[in-house]
């Protein structure tokens, strides 16, 4: 399997998410939107099996291969929150933002090769970086829910049921965060002999984490309000997206952070 191959998988997934997507918004049935969006899930996931194989290695390395678990996870996350709540509408939005990503990695793929460097060869960078692309996925998810809410809160009637889904899913996407942080941290020991190094991706990183930590604890008060709730998701949203990628922009990354995606 090689990346040439990505298209004749991601095509055939798009489409089954995308039926799946008009069903939902059709049918107040969820079987068939089920159905198809699991088989678009396997069809997606059979390609990443197939360069695991052929890389002799996770696909986890460059920005590319995060891209690929990122749009596997989004109609997870999509599915999870249509399967809990009903909301028609969210298969529709995660297949839109995985499609992104897959046009972006036709677009723009990156290098693959099968070399890893010796901190990646740990067993601890498999997991890590799988729940961390869950986690983003979820809170993904969440941002899109974000959205929603605030181009059509004075149209909406269920307000609060719409809330209590939004702070399901941040407590599950910064639960899955807390693990990948510790995760990391217990390679890093296991890399680099310390835990924390304020390296520009750990300190991003923290940011990430202590933005979602200000909504749930914002959430707590009796009297936080809606719309700045959601508007504090976004900006954690927007400090997640530098942790990810933005951060191999940074002047204070380049060429002293070990986390930058190298696709050489």
């Amino acid at each position: 399997m090689t990346w040439d191959h990505f298209i004749f998988f991601a095509i055939p997934s798009v489409l089954l998410w995308t039926v799946a997507s008009a069903w939902a918004l059709r049918r107040p049935k969820k079987t068939l939107p089920t159905l198809f969006t699991v088989l678009g899930q396997g069809v997606f996931f059979s390609f990443i099996l197939g360069m695991w194989i052929s890389l002799e290695r996770p696909p986890l390395r460059t920005m590319g291969e995060t891209r690929l678990w990122y749009s596997f996870f989004l109609p997870v996350a999509g599915l999870i929150t249509y399967q809990r709540w009903g909301y028609k509408w969210i298969l529709s939005f995660s297949t839109i933002l995985s499609a992104v990503f897959i046009v972006v990695n036709i677009a723009k793929p990156d290098i693959h090769n099968k070399v890893l460097m010796p901190a990646l060869q740990s067993p601890w960078f498999a997991p890590h970086v799988i729940i961390y692309m869950f986690s983003y996925a979820i809170l993904g998810a969440v941002t899109l829910v974000a959205l929603y809410y605030l181009f059509r809160e004075e149209k909406l009637q269920d307000k609060e049921r719409i809330m209590d889904m939004t702070d399901n899913l941040v407590y599950v996407g910064i639960a899955f965060v807390t693990m990948g942080m510790l995760m990391g941290a217990i390679w890093a020991k296991e890399a680099w002999g310390h835990y924390w190094s304020w390296d520009p991706k750990e300190t991003w990183a923290a940011a990430t984490w202590l933005g979602y930590l200000v909504y749930i604890h914002y959430r707590l008060l009796k009297t936080s309000k809606n719309k700045t709730s959601m508007t504090i998701l976004l900006l954690a949203f927007m400090l997640l997206q530098v942790c990810w990628y933005g951060v191999n922009y940074l002047p204070s990354a380049r060429g002293r952070s070990v986390h930058t995606y190298s696709v050489r």
